[in-house]
């Protein structure tokens, strides 16, 4: 009599996988938070984009910032996305603050101010924020200054 041999895997061979898989997730989940993250503190650039445009034209035009009662008024340079909103002031300066939920819980709440520089007869914009120590890579990549 011939005996068959019956193929398959080990009860510790499964085991190495199922270990060998949870690691790979260990690593790759906080990977996968923080590009989910990066990419929703990159709407704030977007955001202020169009605004940004419009206050340099003005201040270029007219030698200062919009304000509540010029064309364009600071209540329409404002501007609400999926993670945040934007609002513009006087002297300025935009701020978009990020949601408080439906956001990676590393950018809930956090603020990223684009203020304009008028040194040297030039129109520059500087980008800060405040995400906080080890959380900087999180900032778009013209955004990595830390809020005074």
């Amino acid at each position: 009599m011939t005996k068959q041999h019956q193929g398959g895997f080990t009860l510790i061979e499964l085991m190495i996988v199922v270990a060998i898989i949870g690691i790979l997730a260990a690593v790759a989940l906080p990977q996968y938070q923080d590009y989910i993250a990066k990419s929703q503190a990159a709407e704030s650039v977007a955001l202020a984009g169009s605004a940004k445009t419009a206050i340099a034209e003005y201040h270029q035009i007219n030698g200062s910032y919009p304000t509540a009662s010029t064309v364009p008024a600071l209540s329409e340079l404002a501007a609400t996305g999926t993670y945040g909103a934007l609002a513009a002031n006087a002297s300025g300066v935009l701020v978009v603050t990020m949601n408080a939920s439906g956001v990676a819980s590393a950018i809930a709440g956090k603020v990223f101010t684009f203020t304009p520089d008028t040194s040297g007869n030039t129109f520059r914009w500087t980008c800060t924020n405040n995400l906080g120590t080890g959380n900087e890579d999180l900032a778009p990549q013209n955004c990595k200054g830390a809020t005074p």
